[in-house]
């Protein structure tokens, strides 16, 4: 797997675990949306400023973008489409 597919499907699988769309997330890192899926597909070549943000608007340090998944590993699903419901 080459490094921009590994940080597409790190991105996607802690994005997916937090609850975040593409969109909140490219809100909260200050990068757009379309650019968050390209990101995601492995088609984009992410620079290090880029890569910061969407780590500190994750929560976790850029380096975990860059993990290998094992072999084995399914891809992250997609969150449920459709807004959430309001709390309350």
């Amino acid at each position: 797997m080459n490094v921009r597919k590994i940080i597409g499907w790190n991105l996607r699988k802690l994005r997916v675990e937090r609850g975040l769309s593409q969109e909140r997330l490219a809100l909260a890192a200050d990068i757009d949306r379309a650019y968050v899926g390209r990101i995601e597909r492995g088609s984009e070549n992410v620079t290090t400023d880029t890569l910061a943000a969407l780590a500190e608007a994750l929560g976790v340090p850029p380096a975990e973008l860059l993990i290998e998944p094992p072999k084995d590993a399914r891809e992250p699903a997609p969150l449920a489409s459709g807004r959430k419901p309001k709390a309350g």
